[in-house]
């Protein structure tokens, strides 16, 4: 009797001790299974990344710049409350989000900061579309811009509509910052830019010039505009705190045009930059453009000549005279500028609206060509050459395209048209029955598309990122 009892004892401590067991074991599982739970959204976390709302946001998020971006970091609490413990270091808090894109790689970044994230798709600022905004207002009042040439002075020179400063040009699959003329004053403090080329360079010189002077306090008083004919440049010089020049130098080809040659021709020389450029280096942002010279024909032909490698020769195709230029101002720049401190750019050809026969005259056009049907007047040769120069020059040097091109092709509004002149009137009254000669279709009113192209240019600056050189 006491042997049994003391088995039924012992298979009754046992049991007890299963039980417990088995209880602390369950108890055991499910803190594990929540440890293990846990650590997936962790690592959910730091997947995504501290830039989503949602799941479903996570491949297709994008800030537009009419609306002012949430910072990163509340967007990470909202996501996952836990996370405002997250320090400093782990998540980076810009003021500004915006999106870019290039090639088959997407850029969030930071205006200012690098980038924050990658994903995959295709993208290119230049490719989109213009869109109408009623409520569009320009960057700056033309009657309060002291440095619009009159061509370019449409309402000065009484153009009764405006319809053409209300486009807002739109890049496909990419939202861009509009333009921040008090943001851009702050990145040229202490700076020197440069703009090199021909008239359209200089249109939009006198855009930017604008835009900055409407965005200084008190500008009258801190900048000047200065004209030195000698060497061709004109600049806006802002003094004070400010400290910087946006400068413009005239050079039509970028090589020299000698008007003075022992032959008693004009010689354009191929292998020899323009006299000014000794003026040209130690700028911190440079800006050329070259082409519409080029492809002047008859009496609007500026040289008779070329030189090459100390020859003269009469008759060189278009092309070929124009590659070696290029070339000529590609080796100047691999030379001389240390890319480090300065940044270059090359803008494309801008359209021209001559052509009647396609109905392609800007002759009183107020809304600009909505479909592909432009065709291009300009040299495509002369685009190859352009492009293919610039990649070349990729691997030594990062000169950026600015390409300006197609956007410029559909504004056929957008010209100054017969209100080049404040005397329009009395011109059109003479040449009533050949209008070209009064109409002019190449340039731009100001407020008007130069600003678009300042607006990339500005893009580009703050992402460094100038769009993909297709070859085509």
């Amino acid at each position: 009797m006491e042997l049994s009892s003391n088995v039924t004892a012992t298979w009754k401590i046992c049991t007890i001790c299963s039980l417990i067991g088995c209880l602390m074991l369950v108890f055991l599982l499910r803190e594990n299974d929540q440890n293990v739970r846990l650590l997936e959204v962790e690592s959910t976390v730091l997947e995504i990344g501290p830039i989503y709302r949602s799941k479903t946001e996570a491949m297709s998020i994008s800030v537009k710049p009419s609306e002012p971006p949430q910072p990163i970091a509340s967007v990470v609490a909202e996501l996952i409350p836990w996370s405002k413990n997250v320090t400093s270091n782990a998540i980076e808090k810009p003021k500004e989000v915006y999106r870019i894109e290039k090639s088959n790689v997407t850029y969030v970044k930071n205006i200012g900061t690098r980038a924050l994230m990658k994903r995959e798709k295709k993208c290119n600022m230049f490719d989109g579309r213009w869109v109408y905004k009623p409520d569009q207002n320009p960057s700056y009042d033309v009657m309060n811009c002291p440095f619009l040439e009159e061509k370019m002075s449409c309402q000065r020179n009484g153009r009764p509509d405006f319809e053409y400063e209300k486009w807002v040009w739109k890049p496909r699959g990419c939202n861009i910052p509009l333009l921040n003329g008090t943001d851009m004053v702050e990145r040229f403090r202490n700076k020197r830019v440069i703009l090199v080329g021909d008239s359209l360079n200089r249109n939009m010189w006198e855009s930017l010039a604008c835009i900055l002077y409407s965005s200084i306090p008190n500008a009258s008083s801190k900048a000047e505009v200065h004209s030195q004919k000698k060497v061709l440049k004109t600049f806006l010089k802002v003094k004070d705190e400010y400290n910087f020049t946006v400068e413009f130098f005239w050079s039509p080809f970028l090589v020299e045009l000698n008007k003075n040659h022992e032959s008693g021709k004009n010689v354009l020389v191929l292998d020899k930059l323009s006299p000014n450029s000794e003026l040209w280096p130690r700028a911190d942002i440079m800006v050329f453009n070259s082409g519409h010279w080029w492809a002047q024909i008859g009496k609007k032909k500026a040289w008779e000549l070329f030189e090459y490698r100390g020859k003269l020769v009469k008759d060189m195709p278009l092309h070929i005279a124009y590659k070696r230029a290029m070339k000529t101002w590609a080796r100047w720049v691999e030379n001389t500028i240390d890319q480090t401190k300065t940044t270059v750019f090359f803008r494309s050809v801008s359209a021209e609206h001559k052509a009647p026969q396609y109905n392609q005259w800007c002759y009183t056009k107020t809304q600009p060509i909505m479909d592909e049907s432009y065709k291009s007047l300009f040299p495509k040769s002369l685009i190859r050459v352009t492009k293919s120069v610039i990649k070349e020059m990729s691997s030594k040097s990062q000169v950026k395209y600015l390409d300006i091109t197609k956007l410029s092709q559909y504004r056929i509004d957008a010209h100054p048209s017969i209100y080049r002149y404040k005397d329009w009137q009395i011109r059109a009254q003479k040449n009533m029955y050949n209008l070209t000669r009064t109409a002019d279709c190449g340039h731009w009113c100001l407020p008007g598309v130069p600003d678009t192209w300042n607006r990339l240019l500005y893009a580009s600056l703050i992402f460094d990122d100038s769009g993909d050189i297709s070859s085509s």
